[in-house]
């Protein structure tokens, strides 16, 4: 599994709303974090290696409820307490 980072811009008034439809729709889904900023939420999905991340996004994440705009982070390696990636 590999992690995905999606920002998320929300139609006003909505981010909580979105937050608990990404969290009961997306099986990927490993956190939800709302934030401060240019963007609204901040989602953590662990995709399949075999899974397209841009069609995760477009057809699952953007297709959410109140969702306006995403900027998507991909990711290369994690580094622990330890400073090794994993």
């Amino acid at each position: 599994m590999r992690p995905l980072f999606v920002l998320i811009k929300c139609e006003m008034g909505r981010a909580y709303e979105t937050a608990r439809e990404a969290v009961d729709r997306i099986e990927e889904v490993s956190e939800i974090y709302s934030i401060s900023g240019q963007y609204d939420l901040l989602g953590k999905f662990y995709l399949a290696p075999d899974q397209d991340p841009g069609l995760f996004v477009t057809e699952t994440v953007q297709r959410l409820p109140g969702v306006k705009d995403t900027f998507t982070l991909i990711t290369f390696n994690a580094f622990s307490g330890t400073g090794a990636a994993r």
